[in-house]
């Protein structure tokens, strides 16, 4: 755990800092927003800020977003100040602590932040046996692939391999490959020197050198181009990089963990991924099990999905009733465990006199499906439970008379589809205008494209015509 300290309060901002340090926490302190970009910058990393409040709050955080840097931000004032601790919290930060410290919130605050990013909550024989195997390889330096449907927990368990590693009081950093830009990806991973690019106003160290000694996880890493595969398999096998603009390769010594949630082995036949990196990354693989194959831990999640929201509303925690519980049981949940977290926290404030219900219970879509037996706990049925059926809703002619596809009874993808597809049709077949648009980068817009396509779906090109995919465009 990190701490940057950002600003002084009359030094108890340092009393805080001192508490932290003796809780375990790795602690550094800056005077300032620009010192604290510029640590952040440097490749010092950290997993938590807590910020003077009478410092540029609204500065930070955009300075945050603006160059990817994802840490969160933690307030501090003497006493009690409502309008700038409510100022804070619209700027970006998490929560407003005051000051002189209390040693029990700050260790409070600290536990939240490593709760959050490495607890495994589960009781099901599936998830446990993942878990006996993600223990016994943790402690080695060998890369591992943790594969698994979104929402199934790869990240989590990414940290959970790193907090059981020998490496694990180092840093543990992590990049989404799917989430930055193909041509700021190489400086995010390999860092930069002073005038590399335009933009480029002052060297900034890349994730491998920040996680120099610990842990690097590449997530999504199934998006990232073929060109920066190769760059990245130097660094893999001979463990030194080269920063963007750079003329000196330096050693790196990094644990290599990477995430996807799709086929790889398909990803290399299809000439997506190299197979060369692949063997590399791929020493052992971690495959996370969909929560609809760990039945039982549907129940002790919604449990503490319950406790943790409630608590973050200020309000006593609901129970749960029985046919509410049922609802839980029987849905597919295709999102796996991120759609469990939403589907809770929407129920916690749409609970009534301390209790969840059926009507709190507002399922995405209509993915209720049968599924196999599973055990029962509790008394509440399975998903063998009938589902609730969805009456057919007729297409509805829209204002220009073309009849248009209802939403309710379609799958999310089916509706993003004509999203996509819609929308590239608008912009005359500019994929940039469209991406733009949709607020999506022009990669993953390439990918949905070439996704459908292989399906036989006619993809407008520019000048509203009509091509087959090509990804040479």
């Amino acid at each position: 755990m990190r701490l940057l300290i950002v600003g002084s309060l009359e030094g108890h901002m340092i009393t805080a800092g001192k508490i932290a340090f003796e809780r375990g926490a790795k602690v550094a302190t800056v005077d300032d927003v620009d010192h604290a970009m510029s640590s952040l910058r440097t490749g010092n990393g950290a997993d938590l800020l807590m910020v003077d409040i009478n410092l540029d709050i609204d500065k930070l955080c955009k300075h945050l977003d603006a160059e990817r840097f994802s840490v969160p931000v933690i307030a501090c004032g003497i006493g009690t100040q409502p309008s700038k601790a409510g100022d804070a919290i619209r700027s970006g930060a998490k929560e407003y602590i005051p000051l002189p410290p209390d040693a029990e919130l700050i260790a409070a605050v600290l536990a939240a932040v490593t709760e959050e990013t490495t607890s495994l909550i589960y009781k099901d024989p599936a998830m446990a046996a993942v878990i006996r195997l993600a223990e016994q390889i943790a402690p080695s330096d060998a890369s591992i692939l943790v594969t698994g449907e979104s929402g199934t927990g790869k990240e989590v368990m990414s940290r959970y391999l790193h907090s059981k590693s020998k490496r694990a009081k180092s840093n543990f950093i992590s990049i989404n490959c799917a989430a930055i830009p193909e041509n700021l990806l190489e400086s995010e991973l390999f860092g930069h020197e002073k005038g590399a690019f335009t933009g480029a106003l002052s060297r900034r160290i890349g994730k491998f050198e920040e996680a120099h000694g610990g842990t690097l996880l590449l997530d999504e890493i199934s998006e990232m181009h073929p060109r920066l595969q190769a760059k990245l398999l130097r660094a893999v096998q001979e463990r030194e990089i080269d920063r963007v603009g750079g003329n000196k390769s330096i050693k790196v010594d990094f644990r290599l963990l990477a995430t996807s949630n799709r086929n790889m082995e398909e990803e290399v036949r299809k000439g997506n991924f190299r197979e060369d990196l692949y063997f590399r990354l791929n020493v052992v693989t971690i495959d996370m099990p969909s929560l609809r194959d760990r039945p039982l831990d549907i129940e002790i999640l919604a449990d503490h999905f319950l406790t943790k929201y409630a608590e973050s509303n200020g309000i006593a925690k609901p129970a749960i009733t029985p046919e509410a519980m049922a609802q839980l049981m029987q849905h597919h949940w295709r999102g796996n465990v991120r759609e469990l977290e939403n589907t809770m926290h929407r129920a916690v404030l749409l609970s009534r006199d301390n209790l969840v219900g059926p009507e709190a219970i507002l399922l995405t879509g209509a993915s209720f499906a049968p599924a196999p037996a599973a055990p029962q706990s509790q008394g509440y049925p399975t998903a063998q439970a009938a589902a609730p059926q969805v009456p057919p809703v007729q297409p509805a002619p829209s204002g220009n008379g073309v009849p248009e596809k209802a939403l309710v009874g379609r799958t999310v993808a089916d509706v993003e589809k004509d999203l996509i597809l819609n929308t590239l049709q608008h912009c005359l077949g500019n994929r940039t205008h469209a991406a733009t648009i949709l607020g999506i980068s022009i990669r993953t817009l390439r990918n949905k494209l070439k996704i459908y396509s292989d399906d036989g779906t006619e993809i407008t090109s520019p000048g509203r015509g009509v091509e087959s995919y090509s990804p040479s465009f």
